[in-house]
């Protein structure tokens, strides 16, 4: 044996005998999350579509890491104080936010301190794309495609278009189609769905907006329309066309939103990984199949498909929601 071969095999041998002990500090570090009880904090309040997503997935998670997953609401101030005090965790995986895109994307435009720096304090793990929101007019109107709604705005001058929150995706869309057909349709903000949908049952209302879970009393009763979806068919409703597929042509016809999971910045990543493998992994769970199928939701994605879609919908949310012209509070 020459010099040279056992020198090269000895600096080869004690490469390797280096680099074991990181690979296990590694493999160990992964594996010691998580090493007690986790808290999900659900930045809406209990018994709403996040809260729902929130409790049908942290009890898949805690099974699967054996450790109880229990799930706190900390409501108010559009997911700020939730996502506040996820912000200030310690990032060790122990403490995970799940939000909506609102508090991810729309309180950096509409609040002037929330609390918390998306880009700086929390990394966004997995998200549920969101469904297609509906376009519904009530029968009175006449209304049965965008077209029609249009002839209907104009020929009226004044259209009453509910929303369930100032700067909300209804009150772009509102802003969006008035830029593009020359309309003044006046938005009618509601505090949630459930009393917009009624303001369109009792006639307050001629068009309002939001999803097809909440919308079932007014689809149910025969007193609305369905005219439009704002970016995506929705399977229950397969002859109803999409805003752009009828000629409306904003790019924020094309975002739908999200709910999702996010850790503190400095979480390892690994852990960040890790997590985003349980979301994905919890599509196939009965209990979360039934909730996404509820409200007609999409599978969560991973860490990487979540973040290109992030980065693909932020900037078109930033300006349509700049678009509105409102005063951060």
């Amino acid at each position: 044996m020459s010099d040279k071969f056992s020198r090269r095999h000895f600096i080869a041998a004690g490469t390797a005998t280096v680099a074991i002990p990181f690979l296990a500090r590694g493999a160990s570090a992964q594996a010691a999350w998580p090493s007690r009880q986790i808290r999900m904090i659900c930045s809406y309040p209990a018994g709403g579509q996040t809260d729902l997503l929130a409790r049908a997935f942290g009890e898949f998670i805690g099974k699967q890491v054996g450790q109880t997953v229990v799930v706190e609401n900390k409501a108010g101030a559009s997911g700020s104080i939730g996502a506040a005090e996820v912000a200030r965790a310690q990032p060790d995986g122990h403490t995970i936010l799940c939000s909506i895109s609102t508090t991810y994307v729309m309180n950096r435009v509409m609040m002037k301190t929330p609390g918390y720096d998306m880009d700086k304090d929390l990394t966004l793990v997995s998200v549920i794309p969101g469904a297609g929101l509906l376009l519904i007019a009530s029968q009175k109107s006449g209304v049965k495609t965008l077209d029609d709604f249009v002839a209907f705005a104009r020929k009226n001058g004044k259209v009453n278009f509910g929303t369930y929150s100032a700067g909300s995706a209804p009150h772009m869309t509102i802003n969006e189609l008035n830029k593009q057909y020359g309309l003044n349709i006046e938005p009618v903000h509601y505090r949630g769905e459930a009393p917009m949908w009624t303001g369109l049952l009792e006639g307050t209302l001629d068009v309002a907006m939001g999803s097809f879970t909440a919308a079932q009393p007014v689809l149910q009763s025969d007193r609305g329309t369905v005219f439009a979806v704002h970016s995506k068919k929705v399977d229950a409703l397969p002859n109803v066309k999409t805003l752009p597929e009828q000629g409306a042509t904003s790019k924020f016809f094309t975002v739908s939103g999200f709910t999702g999971w996010a850790l503190p910045k400095a979480t390892p990543q690994p852990i960040v990984d890790r997590l985003a493998q349980l979301c994905v992994a919890a599509n196939s769970d009965p209990k979360v199949k039934e909730v996404l199928a509820t409200f007609v939701l999409e599978p969560a994605l991973g860490f990487k498909e979540t973040n290109a879609l992030y980065q693909q919908e932020l900037p078109i949310w930033m300006e349509s929601a700049k678009a509105l012209g409102l005063e951060p509070v």
